[in-house]
């Protein structure tokens, strides 16, 4: 791919506020909305962050670690750059949309590259029905949360809930109960990427509940639809040896 413009990026830590200044120093460099590619210096966090931000410009993004979880990111090195940047491997990722309208009526729309996590507001259990292309599945889930994660969020907080990995090309998203207690054998399900995901809230008033698309909440939600936005594709670049895919699938053999 054509490299001839690079733009550095970097979170507020100090590791990653040094590593901004050595490389700015040591390659040419432009603004984020000149760029060929961006090199962003962080950890996931701050990678969601920045999809999220170029998420409308196509512009390739290429991790390197300076944070505390770095799964989205390649190791940091300022040597050779240009020549990984140049062998690197890409990953495209298409990102949830969520629409939520809560308590007062207000309808927000917005994406998630990770996951849309339904959470209780209260220490009282959560009350939700789920259905899946307008067919409801499950008439009363009582539970902590419920998730639906991408392929590429299905190492975080889908994994910590006991979700399945699942791979980058697999075409299906997670559904993933959180502390479940009612149906108390159900531990989730595979869906298609083409599925339609809706949850209502039941006693939305005693039981109050957020949604979460990554680090955007809305509060007192009585209903959240979720679905793949196809119409958006992002670029992540890994290096050959440690691209997004196999560690993915490494992931799995984990012990």
């Amino acid at each position: 791919m054509n490299i001839n413009k690079i733009s550095f990026l970097a979170s507020d830590t100090p590791e990653a506020i040094n590593a901004l200044a050595s490389l700015q120093k040591r390659y040419k460099h432009v603004a984020p909305e000149e760029a060929d590619i961006i090199v962003a210096l962080g950890g996931d966090g701050f990678m969601l962050r920045t999809l999220h931000q170029f998420k409308n410009s196509k512009t390739a993004i290429f991790g390197m670690n300076r944070g505390s979880v770095g799964f989205l990111m390649n190791e940091f090195s300022e040597e050779g750059l240009e020549e990984r940047l140049a062998k690197a491997d890409p990953a495209t990722v298409h990102p949830l949309a969520m629409q939520t309208t809560t308590k007062d009526g207000n309808v927000t729309d917005t994406h998630a590259i990770n996951e849309v996590a339904l959470l209780r507001q209260i220490q009282q259990a959560a009350k939700i029905r789920v259905l899946v292309d307008g067919i409801e599945r499950i008439p009363e889930l009582i539970c902590d949360g419920v998730l639906v994660s991408t392929p590429a969020g299905s190492t975080a907080y889908n994994l910590s809930a006991h979700g399945p990995i699942v791979p980058i090309g697999a075409g299906v998203l997670c559904l993933t109960p959180i502390s479940v207690f009612r149906p108390r054998r159900w531990r989730g399900a595979i869906l298609p990427q083409s599925a339609t995901i809706c949850f209502e809230i039941l006693e939305c008033h005693k039981r109050p509940v957020s949604a979460c698309a990554d680090d955007h909440e809305v509060r007192d939600v009585i209903r959240v639809e979720i679905q793949e936005d196809s119409s958006i594709s992002m670029t992540l670049m890994f290096d050959p040896e440690h691209n997004l895919e196999d560690r993915i699938l490494r992931e799995q053999f984990t012990l």
